[in-house]
């Protein structure tokens, strides 16, 4: 029960990665506040939840909602962990093609909003003097090219650059800040960013759970409960140690080329073998 006595804020959470973590966080002690703009999804989170959860509203575009979540949950008795989670796919045209207003889309959904939520943030874990955890969901797209399209890239490469820059500047208060990089995690991103939805979404997620299974070295696809315990101990006295850095959960995905780590597969060595003499 790492998180007994604990109040937490994860945005996002009416689904997904978010919804799993504020439930691991609730099985581990915590009282958990979940920001969304899915309102049914996020009351339904709630209602299960025997009043350890709690769901308010939340646009992470809008930075008077993401201060009132985090004041929501201050005024409860302290603010000690923070999720900055919430996304979506974001605009997926290449960078000759992309407009000015979906590039600034989304990277207000996806880097300002993680500013602004340790912006908030940071003066409430400050004025208690205990301390405090933030985790911002960043991706495995943040590492490499070829993982999503360019401004998710960006974005979430930003979110990287912006945790080590944060824990830096909180660090002599004793304020933890990290990321998580997940990869392919079987959720509604793909087919909400594809628009994908009723049956065929259904029926489009059980293909990408197939896919994704044989897309790493480790042949199962990733669930959110696998960010959700990374996440889990980013945030726990566990990591008191660890600042301005990230975990990448991807079953192994970005080992390198597939021959890396299928002995089947035809690397380049193999290939000049035969005209070796």
């Amino acid at each position: 029960m790492r998180f007994t006595g604990k109040r937490a804020v994860v945005t996002g959470g009416a689904s997904g990665i978010g919804k799993a973590t504020a439930l691991r966080l609730v099985d581990e002690g915590a009282e958990v506040w979940i920001g969304d703009i899915d309102e049914a999804g996020g009351r339904d989170v709630a209602e299960t939840s025997n009043g350890r959860i709690h769901f308010l509203r939340t646009d992470v575009c809008e930075a008077s909602d993401i201060e009132a979540i985090l004041h929501a949950a201050d005024a409860a008795g302290g603010l000690d962990v923070v999720f900055n989670n919430a996304g979506a796919g974001g605009s997926r045209d290449p960078i000759d093609q992309i407009s000015p207003e979906d590039w600034d889309r989304t990277q207000a959904l996806l880097l300002r909003s993680v500013a602004l939520g340790i912006r908030y943030a940071a003066p409430l874990m400050i004025a208690r003097g205990h301390g405090g955890a933030i985790v911002n969901t960043a991706s495995i797209a943040a590492l490499q090219t070829g993982a999503a399209p360019t401004a998710y890239s960006v974005a979430k490469a930003g979110v990287l650059h912006l945790t080590t820059m944060a824990a830096a500047d909180l660090s002599r208060y004793g304020i933890r800040v990290n990321a998580i990089c997940p990869g392919f995690i079987t959720t509604n991103i793909f087919t909400s960013a594809l628009g994908i939805t009723g049956e065929n979404r259904e029926q489009a997620n059980g293909a990408i759970h197939h896919i994704a299974a044989q897309a790493q070295p480790l042949q199962r696809a990733g669930r959110p409960e696998d960010i959700a315990a990374a996440v889990a101990y980013l945030a726990s006295d566990d990591a008191s140690f660890v600042t301005g850095t990230h975990i990448t959960v991807d079953g192994g995905m970005t080992i390198g080329p597939r021959h890396s780590w299928d002995a089947n597969a035809p690397s380049l060595f193999s290939s000049l073998e035969a005209f070796a003499g």
